[in-house]
């Protein structure tokens, strides 16, 4: 990059499956083993996946010495996983330097939180959107009933000539009684009554009595009056269902909670806790969404926006819709078995949990007393394939794997090292071929999706920190993989590919690439501490 400010990573937290910590996290990285578990989502199936080790009220004494102890029990209750996670990852990291969570505080604007999410929080959403449609259902047929809807009482009284030309008249849909197989005449009666609930004039009585409550404004003094008047339309509202003897509405059904797991939540939290004050929001980029989140940053500090950013991302737990999308995406594999990169191409395993780094202006912050962790980042770049949604391009990546070494200032040969997105589908292979194109003389190559699994946006997260934790100390961690597994095509290769056995290695550059769904790439290019001039002097 153009600017002379370096950046480093002074904090980092772990939430991943097996791991509930990054102290965790960088123990299990020690062994080649499988993090993965059977799924429990569809009952019994041979989908395996990464569920996240983690208690949230292992943090509870960390926010009971900061806030009212109401505070804990409000994000306990409030909170769905994305949110607790990537608080839980956040709390982790400001551990590793003694003085860093008050250096968020005195930065004032100069300290940024840019925490994203892949999915969002949809496990919770599908919950409450349950309870909405059980809800909707019911009220629906409650004011269909004949003593509140004559229109539909006087077309069920009708013959079947004049019920056909009823609904030929009003444009309604079929009788669900008349038509259709048992399988979807469920389906067709919520249509059927949802239409003629308009008809319903006991349903218009009752939403004129409850606007004459809900009409009532405060008038007085708001501070005073506004608790008294909420109080006063609950109770109105109450006797008023009694009276019907009428269901929950349908939109008391719904619960708040969405609002405060929106997908800027989780950096909104971050802010509230850590109270830090600069800019924050969620950046949005599928698989890529780690190294994106990093980009920004690095932008932030060295045109001087920020000193410090807490990045990162959060993905929720393992659920039917993410897991059976990426299914039917034909990206996961459902036979029971671990599926890693590079063999037979059968699929991922769906994973979720959170990694928050908080990275900074090095020298500013080694000014201050604080060690950097891992690596120093040198260049990030980003690109888009504009091709396809899944199947990743080879001129995109390539675009944001030599705009990353050129903004670095290095030169693809001084590569030691280079951890690929490799999903173990058909895509692996054009990535190494990518690797090759790039490198020539090809680093050695990990993947590591093996192990955790794939989380939507956290995947990038927990690959750079395992590389980064490895390589600072001149190692790479092993990976669960053999020779006898490679596919043929890519068993030629074997020589450059780490497997079982941690790998000692010489050498100061790591790389790293994900592909995201939809073609965003991101990639990272760090080097070793030591092979830099000393903090102090950038």
């Amino acid at each position: 990059m153009s600017s002379k400010k370096r950046l480093g990573i002074f904090g980092w937290g772990v939430v991943a499956p097996q791991a509930p910590n990054v102290e965790v996290f960088e123990k299990k990285l020690e062994t080649a083993c499988s993090w993965l578990e059977p799924f429990q989502g569809f009952g019994p199936s041979n989908f395996l996946v990464g569920h996240p080790e983690f208690d949230f009220a292992l943090y509870r004494p960390w926010i009971d010495a900061r806030f009212e102890p109401r505070r804990y029990t409000q994000l306990a209750q409030k909170a769905g996983s994305t949110v607790k996670f990537a608080i839980g990852a956040f709390v982790q990291a400001l551990g590793q330097n003694p003085g860093l969570e008050q250096e968020l505080r005195d930065l004032g604007p100069l300290a940024h939180v840019y925490v994203g999410t892949g999915l969002g929080d949809f496990p919770l959403i599908y919950r409450i959107s349950i309870d909405y449609y059980e809800a909707q259902r019911e009220w629906n047929r409650f004011w269909c009933r004949p003593e509140h809807n004559e229109e539909l009482a006087a077309y069920q009284a009708a013959s079947p000539e004049e019920r056909e030309e009823l609904r030929r008249r009003l444009h309604a849909p079929e009788d669900p009684e008349e038509t259709g197989t048992a399988g979807d005449r469920e389906r067709r009666a919520d249509t059927w009554f949802a239409f003629w609930v308009h008809s319903s004039r006991g349903l218009r009585q009752y939403l004129q009595e409850l606007q004459e409550i809900e009409i009532e404004g405060i008038h007085g003094d708001v501070e005073s009056e506004k608790g008294h008047l909420i109080r006063r339309k609950m109770t109105a509202r109450r006797k008023l269902n009694a009276r019907w003897r009428c269901p929950t509405e349908p939109w008391e059904s719904v619960d708040a909670n969405i609002l405060w797991n929106i997908p800027n939540i989780p950096a909104a939290q971050i802010t509230m806790l850590g109270r830090i004050t600069g800019a924050s929001f969620s950046p949005v980029a599928a698989c890529a969404g780690f190294g994106t989140a990093l980009s920004l940053a690095a932008r932030a500090i060295r045109s001087g926006e920020a000193r410090a950013v807490v990045v990162g991302m959060t993905d929720p737990e393992p659920h039917p819709l993410s897991v059976g999308a990426f299914f039917q995406a034909r990206v996961v594999s459902h036979d029971g078995q671990v599926c890693k990169p590079f063999t037979a191409m059968r699929g991922t395993h769906i994973s979720g949990g959170a990694c928050v780094w908080i990275v900074g202006d090095a020298d500013y912050l080694a000014g201050k007393g604080m060690k950097p962790l891992g690596l120093e980042i040198l260049g990030i770049a980003l690109s888009s394939d504009a091709e396809h949604i899944i199947t990743p391009s080879r001129e995109g990546p390539q675009r944001a794997i030599r705009g990353a070494l050129a903004e670095a200032g290095i030169e693809p040969g001084e590569v030691t090292t280079w951890d690929l997105h490799a999903t173990a589908t058909p895509g692996d292979w054009a990535e190494l071929q990518n690797a090759l194109d790039v490198f020539g003389a090809t680093p050695f190559l990990t993947a590591r999706k093996g192990s955790f699994g794939h989380g939507m946006s956290v995947c990038g997260g927990w690959e750079l920190t395992a590389q980064h934790m490895g390589f600072s100390t001149g190692k790479l961690h092993p990976v669960d993989l053999q020779k006898e597994d490679l596919h043929r095509d890519i068993a030629p290769y074997h020589q450059c590919l780490v497997g079982r056995e941690l790998a000692p290695l010489e050498g100061g550059v790591a790389g790293k690439i994900n592909m995201g769904v939809g073609g965003v790439n991101a990639c990272v290019i760090c080097r070793r501490w030591g092979d830099g001039p000393p903090l102090g002097n950038g």
